[in-house]
């Protein structure tokens, strides 16, 4: 316990809390003078394996039951606890410690990052396709499994996920009545809710592609359902075989998989795909600060092969193809907002997915959305939206059209309310 009582006397600045050590000792740490967070170590292993690496060991010790939050907080209240106390030391105090332990974990992320035909497909399995009741059950109605946009945080997730499509068509410089007709492809479809978005918008004709079986099965279900699977299609392929022009190209969540090795060859390829006055638009999670490494847990567990890229690996791989980037937005905050709602909705179906899965499973994708909602309100991590183009000349000189498309899409649609949203279920009986 020495090595986790030192880290945590030197951590905790703000607030209180208290660690019970599994032979029932008490150690207090902060100023506070509130109710601690309290937290019980149930294995003689827990304060070293959290100690010894933080950003994995206190995940696993978390999920294999070894760490325990006592009510009333949760392991969200610690997470945004320890990190708040962390903030501004770059998550140094959660990272690996000792130059070669460092070195291990850096080499480790980017050999993982290596992600050919093989190791693309099989983590976007792992990732893609678990059980399509899980996702049901913590998404949106439309099923977005990336940052909603929240004009104010108040919205519900329906209604920001409803906004950032609105956002998205904006910078794409799509316009009704002009572009009826237009070939889009969408990377990295996901359950294929933009895809059908722009189809219904717009009247042009998606092609979308992912590398999750399940994921295209439900993707050609929706378009079957709504009668539109002859104009909006969707094939399991790698990004690498498409083949043809297009229009618009649009990949939202994408380039965290992708990998930076894999950058110059994605930014060639696309840049062959798209027309010479053709628009291409990414959405991705980034760093603010520059590059890094993906945390060992997060590659082991949630994403394996994923990196969040900084700003300036995307701008100087996509410059080396013969892109030209005519908007950057960095959002911050937004997915800190997504990943609460996720989370809430996640622990009101807490005893259908232990069912589903196990105690373990349900742990670790609890531990997974607060710690990456920690990332983006605690830590240094955000969302970048680029606007990439062939020629200047494609897109009006002004950003003006951005924000009346927007708008005028916004003012189009209602959005819809969850299903599964308790008040519902109460309303109703």
């Amino acid at each position: 316990m020495w090595l986790l009582d030192k880290m945590l006397g030197k951590l905790i600045r703000t607030g209180r809390m208290e660690v019970i050590d599994y032979d029932g000792r008490s150690y207090s740490y902060g100023p506070g003078s509130e109710a601690p967070i309290r937290i019980r170590l149930t294995s003689p292993k827990a304060s070293r394996h959290i100690a010894r690496y933080p950003q994995i060991g206190a995940g696993e010790a978390y999920m294999w039951g070894w760490l325990v939050v006592e009510p009333p907080h949760d392991i969200r209240d610690l997470v945004l606890f320890v990190t708040a106390n962390g903030k501004g030391s770059d998550e140094a105090s959660f990272r690996a410690k000792g130059p070669m332990r460092k070195l291990a974990n850096f080499a480790a992320s980017r050999i993982d990052s290596y992600n050919n035909r093989h190791a693309a497909r099989a983590n976007a399995e792992h990732t893609y396709n678990l059980t399509r009741r899980l996702y049901e059950l913590f998404l949106d109605e439309d099923r977005q499994y990336t940052m909603a946009y929240y004009r104010d945080p108040a919205n519900s997730l329906e209604q920001a996920q409803l906004d950032k499509k609105a956002h998205i068509a904006g910078k794409l410089y799509m316009q009704p009545g002009k572009t009826a007709g237009m070939r889009v492809l969408d990377i990295g479809c996901g359950w294929g809710g933009l895809a059908l978005y722009l189809h219904k918008h717009y009247d042009v004709d998606v092609l979308g592609v992912a590398l999750a079986p399940d994921q295209i099965e439900f993707c050609r279900e929706r378009a079957a359902r709504a009668g539109v699977a002859d104009r909006v299609k969707f094939e399991l392929m790698d990004y690498r075989d498409v083949r043809g022009e297009f229009d618009r190209i649009t990949s939202v969540g994408l380039l965290e998989h992708v990998g930076t090795p894999q950058y110059p060859d994605f930014f060639r390829h696309t840049y062959t795909l798209l027309k010479p006055d053709g628009v291409m638009f990414s959405h991705c999670c980034g760093r603010a600060r520059g590059p890094g490494f993906t945390d060992a847990w997060t590659r082991k567990y949630i994403f394996p092969g994923g990196y969040i890229p900084a700003l300036s690996e995307l701008v100087s791989e996509s410059e080396k193809a013969g892109f030209q980037i005519m908007d950057v937005e960095g959002m911050r905050f937004h997915y800190s907002h997504t990943l609460e709602e996720w989370y809430r909705r996640t622990r009101l179906h807490r005893e259908e997915i232990v069912e589903m899965y196990d105690e373990t499973f349900y742990r670790m994708w609890e531990f997974y959305l607060c710690g990456a909602e920690q990332a983006f309100r605690n830590g240094g991590m955000l969302n970048w939206q680029l606007q990439y183009v062939k020629r200047r000349d494609a897109i009006p000189m002004t950003r003006d059209y951005m924000e009346l498309e927007s708008a005028r899409l916004r003012a189009s649609d209602t959005a819809p309310q969850w299903h599964l949203d308790p008040a519902l279920r109460v309303a109703a009986e």
